[in-house]
């Protein structure tokens, strides 16, 4: 992509139904209610300020081991919905040693969620105004991001799209714990000012993904690597330009989790190296390498009394 162009007002297509013939698709209109209905004709997001109903010790609980450098959060897809899989990355989260847990902005899900751990929940969203439901559900933190399965639709988000997302979940819920992913589409630079740029809207946590190398050209230990490079150098550069954590995710495992670390990141988030299997048992020993691999032990959430 070329330079970032803030300086105009953006208009968000993606989010607009008369204008992006995959919205109901992607997105569930039972969290629609911030909608009047002449703004849906129009496509025009709402934005209603919520009353915040968490504390600033649970936000602070919350943000706590990113602070600390040592945050493991285990994704489950901002548009995985089966409620077998995310119970199992869930359960997998809970009993191999992460520190969080993120799944789709949901309220049920987010119920039973909180059923099965005392992990912080968090739910990944593009959609601003489903996130009070999933809050008032148990969720503890929110997330921008988790854009995988929009580049496999080939849909991409433009820095001005992502600003403005931000803007309006600062609307809605100003006190909530707030992440928002800087897409891996723009260049190393476009990703750190956006990076910056967030960070004066008053976002708590920068998470960086990598481009989709599904066929590195090494095999072992060095494909690997090769997957997880580009998440990692953006990391390496953000952390180096802004004063809040950075959280490294996209393509790594028990081999490179530790380098993200050492790159600059406060934590790192797991996906696909997790949700894809089939087991809940491999799920939970997959979660387990990579918290032995950057240090955590078994209890750490213990220690934020979550």
């Amino acid at each position: 992509m070329g330079t970032l162009s803030l300086s105009a007002s953006p208009s968000l297509n993606l989010l607009k139904r008369n204008q992006n013939p995959l919205h109901d698709h992607i997105f569930h209109s039972s969290h629609s209610s911030l909608f009047t209905n002449n703004n849906k004709k129009r496509g025009l997001v709402v934005c209603t300020p919520v009353r915040a109903k968490l504390s600033s010790t649970t936000k602070d609980s919350v943000l706590e081991l990113f602070h600390q450098r040592r945050a493991l959060k285990i994704i489950s897809g901002l548009l995985n919905f089966d409620r077998d899989n995310v119970a199992s990355v869930v359960t997998a989260a809970d009993k191999g040693g992460a520190t969080h847990v993120d799944i789709a902005c949901d309220p049920e899900l987010v119920k039973m969620a909180v059923s099965l751990t005392s992990l912080p929940i968090c739910v990944s969203s593009v959609e601003p105004e489903a996130f009070p439901a999933a809050v008032d559900a148990g969720a503890t933190m929110v997330e921008i991001g988790n854009y995988d399965s929009f580049y496999e639709m080939g849909i991409c988000f433009t820095p001005e799209q992502i600003l403005d997302l931000t803007k309006q979940t600062k609307m809605i819920l100003p006190s909530i714990a707030l992440s928002v992913t800087v897409p891996h589409t723009l260049s190393l630079p476009d990703q750190v000012k956006l990076a910056e740029l967030l960070e004066k809207e008053g976002v708590d946590i920068i998470q960086t993904e990598g481009g989709k190398c599904a066929n590195p050209s090494k095999s072992g230990v060095l494909g690997l690597i090769e997957k997880a490079s580009p998440t990692i150098a953006a990391a390496y550069s953000i952390s180096r330009a802004v004063n809040i954590p950075v959280m490294c995710s996209s393509g790594l495992s028990s081999v490179t989790a530790p380098m993200a670390l050492t790159a600059g990141a406060a934590g790192v988030g797991i996906g696909s190296a997790v949700n894809k299997l089939n087991d809940v048992i491999a799920m939970i020993a997959e979660v387990r390498g990579i918290a032995d691999s950057i240090g955590l032990p078994k209890s750490i959430h213990a220690a934020t009394g979550t």
